[in-house]
């Protein structure tokens, strides 16, 4: 049982490295191609639930893992490609928005709408 308690600290570790990743790259990315993604408000809603605390950590591991993907520049279809490039990013979005159906909330929606409405101001 020790070990079993062990791996879920260093998992927990390694989680709250890639939590930092997604804090510091995924706003930035997001701001730079807001025009071209029609999914902006459901990533901002997956950022948001997986900084929330009372997201259960598996929900929050498979959000993280569809965000870092939007934000890592190697994609399967390249974003650049016009018409095509996010098509891939929404699919992982959209997969891992399926398997945890009703984690994310009217606050982590909420915070998006919010964020959309200022960026949109700027």
């Amino acid at each position: 049982m020790a070990n079993h308690g062990h791996g879920e600290n260093a998992s927990d570790a390694g989680f709250a490295r890639r939590e930092e990743a997604l804090r510091a790259d995924f706003l930035p990315k997001l701001r730079r191609v807001l025009a071209h993604v029609p999914f902006a408000a459901d990533l901002l809603a997956a950022y948001y639930a997986v900084l929330d605390r009372q997201t259960p950590l598996r929900v929050r591991v498979v959000l993280a893992s569809a965000l870092a993907y939007f934000v890592f520049p190697v994609d399967v279809i390249p974003d650049f490609v016009v018409g095509l490039g996010y098509t891939d990013d929404a699919a992982i979005l959209y997969a891992a928005l399926r398997m945890i159906a009703g984690s994310i909330h009217p606050r982590h929606r909420e915070a998006a709408e919010r964020w959309l409405d200022e960026a949109k101001a700027r």
